[in-house]
């Protein structure tokens, strides 16, 4: 009995002891940085459930996103389209706080997978108050400058990652044929030569790739960095009379020539992302397209990173959009998109997608290869072992440095297209000394103006109020000498002109911000009252007249009347750089990056074509040299400007 006893006792001790000593926590390969990338991806590829993986390939807007959203439907990437924003003014904080309330919803799920977040930084972090604003890529393209691009996408991932973003939808490496399409200022240039160049913004965002990386892998160096994303997959500047998301009619060997060097070119300097076009190609939309998408950027370009949608892009495969959803699904799904910016009804994608692939009309394959595609990135970027922001970098957020940098970059992007009305009296650089000067123009003192769509708001903003920057007018004023009287109108009437005794006149118009469809245009005209401005100023004075705009507008009706014509583009918000070059503390060195038409019925209208005849050719770009010219007593400095 008393042995039965202690057998008892002892096989409670040990049961107890069994109860209350914790299990060995299961070794994991996914969570163990130091195992190799394909070995962390099949692991957990291998515990994940249809319902995990098709979450991964869900990407939402923050408006309808939440921790306990994030958790539920196990949501692969969250994104800001454009200007939504946590709050009006939102800082650097609060832009991180937010993003890290969504990742931890993530990482509270099963698995702990975390989400990836993604913005436009389009020409800088572009949504963000505060931020430094760079050029638009039209300008930057005139720059002919890849390091100075290099240095720009450094500074833009800096930037974003200042706000707790790792991932930005940039660059766009259209190749625009026809001013006329409405998202012609986001591509760097018509020649497939100069978008190549620039997509040495690529290292710039994500970090030099090692030289031993195999092709076609994505990659990012690290906290500083972020994911990039080549857009928009392809012929997206090719449309008929340039009508955003329209039919681009090409041969294979066009489109191979034109519009897809860059692609090739990004996917070698590792780019981790690239975007889907709303155009089509030849009838086809290229969200659907899976001979382009799956058959040559993966097949044969041999691109591993994963294939996102634009805003709505499965919707629009069908017209009406969103007419037949459970059929764009399978067709988008199927042509080969890893990740879908659904962005707003994600329950209604995600089911679709499930009844497609329990019904086998999706393949689980094809699922496995997205979720592959997308971890690879995620595992790339360390985003597995730094999930969550922190606050090390919101000093960067519209730095100094950064907004020197701009500053440079507009003083390269400027183009001087008129300098005086012969060859020996040249009108640029202004003196800065002299009695009396006007500045006139509805775009001297904007700066939503002069940074262009895409810029706080989607659309882009009229007005001072709504970031921080250097208006032209403000840069002017910088710039003279403390003794020369700065006078500012913004639509002088003639008789105000003639009655006040102006050595000259400094004239910024252009055009109103505008993104995508909004801006096309089939008549490319600056905006009133511009013309009436340059009527009455440059009629009664010697007037240098600047043009703000996202690409080459009419200009020829005015030009007899004005004395030095400069093409700013869309400087963003350094105006300071203008007034450097226009003053002569540096030189014009700008090149045209597209043709400068005479008139709308050229259109299109590229270097090359047999009926070219332009007003301003492909590459055009008076140059000067930098002067410590003081007063106007000198009118021949830079005279052999014109014959460089």
């Amino acid at each position: 009995m008393a042995r039965s006893r202690v057998a008892i006792l002892i096989m409670g001790v040990v049961l107890w002891c069994c109860l209350t000593t914790p299990a060995k926590a299961e070794y994991m390969k996914y969570k163990d940085p130091k195992q190799p990338i394909p070995v962390r991806i099949q692991d957990l590829l291998d515990r994940m459930t249809l319902e995990e993986k098709i979450g991964q390939m869900v990407q939402i807007e923050r408006k309808v996103a939440s921790a306990d959203v994030m958790k539920e439907y196990f949501i692969g990437s969250v994104l800001s389209g454009g200007g939504s924003v946590p709050a009006p003014q939102a800082s650097a904080e609060t832009w991180i706080n937010m993003v890290n309330d969504f990742q931890r919803g993530s990482l509270s799920t099963r698995l702990g997978i975390p989400m990836i977040y993604g913005i436009d930084s389009v020409h800088g972090n572009n949504n963000v108050y505060k931020a430094t604003i760079f050029p638009h890529n039209i300008g930057l393209g005139a720059s002919r400058d890849p390091e100075l691009v290099n240095k720009i996408g450094a500074a833009t991932a800096l930037e974003t990652r200042a706000t707790g973003i790792p991932y930005a939808f940039a660059p766009c490496i259209a190749v625009c044929r026809d001013p006329r399409w409405g998202r012609c200022y986001e591509s760097y240039s018509e020649d497939p030569q100069i978008v190549k160049d620039m997509t040495d913004i690529i290292p710039g965002l994500q970090g030099n790739i090692p030289t031993d990386s195999p092709k076609g892998v994505p990659f990012v160096a690290g906290k500083n960095n972020v994911v990039a994303c080549s857009k928009h997959y392809v012929g997206d500047g090719g449309t008929t009379k340039g009508i955003n998301e329209n039919n681009t009619v090409i041969d294979w060997q066009g489109l191979l020539s034109i519009h897809m060097p860059a692609y090739h070119t990004s996917i070698m300097k590792g780019v981790s992302t690239v975007m889907i076009s709303y155009s089509s190609w030849n009838g086809i939309k290229m969200h659907a397209n899976r001979e382009l998408i799956t058959g040559f950027l993966k097949n044969t370009l041999g691109f591993k990173g994963f294939v996102i949608s634009d805003w709505e892009g499965l919707d629009r495969i069908t017209y009406p959009p969103h007419a037949n959803y459970s059929y764009s699904i399978q067709a988008g799904i199927h042509a080969g998109i890893d990740m879908v910016m659904v962005p707003y009804n994600y329950k209604e994608f995600i089911d679709g997608l499930t009844f497609h692939v329990k019904n086998n009309v999706i393949p689980m394959s094809r699922i496995d290869d997205a979720v592959r595609r997308i971890l690879r990135v995620k595992f790339v970027m360390g985003l597995f072992e730094n999930p969550l922001a922190d606050n090390s970098l919101v000093d960067q957020l519209g730095s100094q440095e950064h907004r020197e940098l701009a500053r440079e970059a507009v003083r390269k992007s400027l183009v001087l297209l008129k300098n005086g009305q012969s060859l020996n009296r040249p009108l640029l650089p202004l003196p800065k000394k002299t009695s009396k000067i006007l500045v006139a123009g509805s775009h001297a003192d904007n700066l939503g103006y002069q940074c262009g769509g895409w810029t706080i708001e989607w659309q882009g903003f009229n007005g001072n109020n709504r970031t921080i920057g250097t208006t032209i007018v403000a840069a002017i004023k910088n710039t003279i000498d403390p003794s020369t009287n700065v006078v500012f109108k913004e639509n002088p009437n003639a008789e105000f002109v003639k009655s006040n005794n102006f050595s000259y006149a400094i004239v910024v118009v252009g055009e109103h911000p505008y993104a995508e469809t909004d801006g096309d245009s089939m008549n490319l005209t600056i905006a009133d009252p511009g013309p009436t401005t340059i009527r009455n100023v440059c009629g009664a004075l010697k007037c240098v007249v600047i043009i703000i705009s996202g690409h080459p507008v009419v200009i020829e009706p005015y030009l007899a009347s004005i004395d030095a014509l400069v093409a700013a583009w869309l400087p963003g918000t350094e105006g300071q750089g203008v007034a450097d070059v226009v003053f002569g503390d540096y030189g014009f060195t700008g090149k045209l990056p597209r043709t400068w038409f005479k008139t709308v019925d050229q259109l299109p209208m590229n270097v090359g074509d047999p009926h070219y005849d332009p007003l301003y050719p492909f590459g055009f770009g008076i140059t000067t040299e930098p002067t410590t010219r003081q007063s106007d007593d000198n009118p021949f400095l830079s005279i052999s400007s014109y014959f460089n």
